[in-house]
């Protein structure tokens, strides 16, 4: 099941359960503590008064009262003492046994913090990679969606030097393009409020699969022609030697998505559940794209299948043209996740870091709330 980050209040998630990165009492305190407890009501703080506390790593349950969720799960997160105290293995079992209670109380949904990350000092970039290592791992085995909630992206800032690599990459197809900026700024703004308006937009840039409209002058120096060329180019490049399977290219060109999903499953020996959960796709979701050959997924689910199944720049070309896609180089969002797929690096919660941070939409499930 998916792992999302998403931005929002913790107190307003409705999920099953939330999450509380309390104290030992459990008396409630500052920051999200105090926060859930005042949004929860006084019956959340007169039911921690009978558990007696709570050791660090460890996780109580309570119900949720006046928020939105059914139980709050309270857990005590490490304070930071430069890393030689156990912090590490204490702040995953923080993660671990809230994820453990919450299934066992029948959750099928978890809203969590970034547990010590706070006044407890923990690192931010080390409390984000341990967030993201100890539920994904848990998630391989149940099914139960994750969120990790944060109020924005910055404060998802880390530093890390993948972030500054992509901010490059961009950079240099903005320089090379003269991309008008206000319009790829609607762009992005239109993939998280209307998704058929952002495909429209699409489109009458040039960057979708049906044809491009002549550019209009406000428009002129967008990426457009250079997408026409580097088309172009790539064909010429991957073109096949010798005489071609004729068959085979009609074949494969009656494809739909779905049924191209298929078979790239097959031919790289996975499971339906390795896909989807590297993809960061609900089995339901799945399940809907597999059993119906005319099933159209978003652009960002279409990219989190390429990334799920490893392909190459060209092949994950060829699996967004199934779904009506192409990739443009008027998009931050497309750049970003062709600089993944260009350095071979797969993993979806890595590439959903930076896209976070950049405020862009997510790959597979992890489009928020």
């Amino acid at each position: 099941m998916p792992f999302v980050i998403v931005r929002n209040d913790i107190t307003r998630m409705k999920v099953d359960a939330i999450v509380n990165a309390a104290n030992r009492s459990l008396l409630g305190g500052g920051g999200v503590d105090g926060a859930i407890h005042r949004a929860a009501g006084p019956e959340l703080l007169a039911e921690c008064r009978t558990l007696g506390g709570c050791e660090t790593g460890e996780a109580k349950i309570t119900g949720g009262y006046r928020l939105p969720a059914r139980y709050v799960i309270h857990t005590v997160g490490p304070v930071w003492h430069g890393g030689g105290e156990g912090e590490q293995e204490k702040l995953r079992s923080c993660y671990r046994k809230s994820l453990e209670l919450a299934v066992k109380n029948g959750c099928e949904t978890i809203a969590f913090p970034l547990i010590s990350a706070g006044a407890y000092g923990y690192p931010r970039a080390e409390a984000i990679d341990t967030a993201a290592e100890t539920i994904t791992g848990f998630l391989e085995d149940h099914e139960i969606t994750a969120y990790l909630v944060l109020f924005g992206a910055e404060e998802f800032r880390t530093g890390k030097n993948t972030f500054r690599d992509v901010q490059e990459y961009i950079d240099d197809f903005y320089a090379g393009s003269r991309i008008n900026r206000s319009t790829e700024t609607l762009r992005e703004r239109l993939w998280h409020r209307n998704e058929k308006k952002a495909l429209d937009l699409d489109r009458r840039l040039g960057s979708g699969y049906a044809p491009a409209a002549a550019p209009s002058p406000a428009e002129e120096g967008t990426a457009v022609r250079l997408e026409d060329a580097s088309a172009e180019a790539a064909d010429a490049a991957y073109a096949p030697a010798g005489k071609p399977d004729w068959e085979e290219l009609l074949r494969r060109t009656d494809e739909s998505f779905s049924q191209a999903l298929i078979r790239l499953i097959d031919e790289r020996g996975m499971t339906d559940a390795e896909c989807y959960r590297r993809a960061n796709v609900d089995r339901k979701l799945f399940s809907k794209i597999r059993s119906n050959p005319a099933y159209r997924p978003s652009k960002p689910t279409a990219f989190a299948f390429a990334v799920a199944l490893k392909l190459s720049l060209r092949e994950t070309e060829k699996l967004l043209r199934k779904a009506g896609y192409a990739i443009s180089h008027s998009s931050r969002f497309d750049i970003i996740v062709e600089y993944f797929i260009r350095h071979q690096e797969y993993n979806i919660y890595e590439i959903n870091e930076v896209l976070f941070q950049f405020d862009m939409p997510l790959l597979g499930s992890g489009m928020g709330m």
